[in-house]
């Protein structure tokens, strides 16, 4: 009988034991779990590069303006769904490396937002951004890249993404120096593709002659990708306005090397080419800020009259 109460006592004792080193380890993971919530979670930090960071308010601006493009400027454009064009845009980058992006990601956008372009009013050009469109804007009868409603949304704004919590990087972006594959470049190239691929009948090019390294550089968009995506079946004649600054410098001509060079390129594609100093026009749009200059008189010889 004590033998028996003796096993008894041994068991509970080490039923209790037991219990009380299972409340012990309970009680541990609940002192660390308690601490490990208790610490701010550290996210990943952005990728930092070199160029300025998507545009603040990037939604409301794209919306904005797409909008205004097919309500106001282009209302037979109507149909197209403007919150569509966002949503594809921000799926084309968000949460993304923004040195990763292909031709691929911006498929989607390129297919709600293409319009027609009607023959003879394409309008290419090259380090001539604002005598280009300052020429658009006073003469409809031209569209330009940025004209169109792809190139009217992203004109001068920013935007790419990062890997890390919101998706969207609003302190830097880079530029095509730290990575070509960036989503601004893609976007540009592909867009340009597209609207040289569009161009039909008699197409026109706006050049800078003022530029010492030439005005067609075999590195600009224009020379790497919308000459190369012109159709020789729809473009029949190619016009280009080989602008100079007004008072200089004339750093190059239509006989230059450097439009000879894209002349034997179109021609080869069968293309006429047509290459004029100065076209008129323009030259009078860039007289209206420099009105007394000698390039800006009607008559280059006056005659005297007794």
């Amino acid at each position: 009988m004590p033998l028996q109460q003796g096993s008894a006592r041994l068991r509970q004792r080490t039923i209790l034991l037991v219990g009380i080193s299972v409340l012990l380890v309970l009680l541990v993971i609940v002192v660390v779990l308690a601490s490990v919530r208790g610490r701010p979670e550290v996210s990943p930090k952005m990728l930092k590069w070199q160029d300025n960071g998507t545009t603040k308010n990037l939604s409301e601006v794209i919306l904005g303006r797409c909008y205004n493009f097919i309500r106001v400027q282009r209302p037979e454009l109507g149909d197209k769904d403007c919150q569509k064009i966002w949503e594809s845009l921000k799926d084309a980058f968000i949460y993304k490396n923004p040195c990763n992006i292909t031709p691929e990601d911006y498929q989607p956008l390129m297919e709600l937002a293409s319009h027609p372009i009607p023959c003879n009013k394409s309008l290419f050009w090259s380090k001539t951004n604002d005598l280009v469109h300052r020429y658009t804007k006073s003469n409809t009868n031209f569209l330009t890249l940025e004209d169109t409603l792809l190139g009217y949304m992203a004109d001068n704004i920013s935007w790419c993404g990062d890997p890390s919590a919101p998706g969207i990087n609003y302190e830097s972006c880079p530029r095509r120096s730290e990575c070509e594959s960036n989503p601004k470049s893609v976007f540009w190239k592909v867009a340009s593709k597209m609207f040289a691929e569009a161009a039909c009948g008699v197409v026109q090019v706006m050049l800078n002659g003022s530029i010492e390294a030439g005005a067609f550089r075999s590195t600009s968009i224009f020379a790497s990708v919308e000459v190369l995506n012109l159709d020789p079946n729809k473009v029949s004649e190619v016009h280009i306005w080989l602008m100079q600054d007004i008072g200089g410098p004339q750093s190059e001509s239509c006989s230059g090397r450097s439009i000879q060079k894209l002349k034997s390129i179109l021609e080869e594609k069968n293309f006429k080419v047509i290459c004029e100093d100065n076209y008129r026009p323009v030259q009078l749009l860039q007289c209206v800020q420099n009105p007394d200059h000698t390039d800006c008189r009607l008559c280059t010889n006056s005659t005297a009259f007794p």
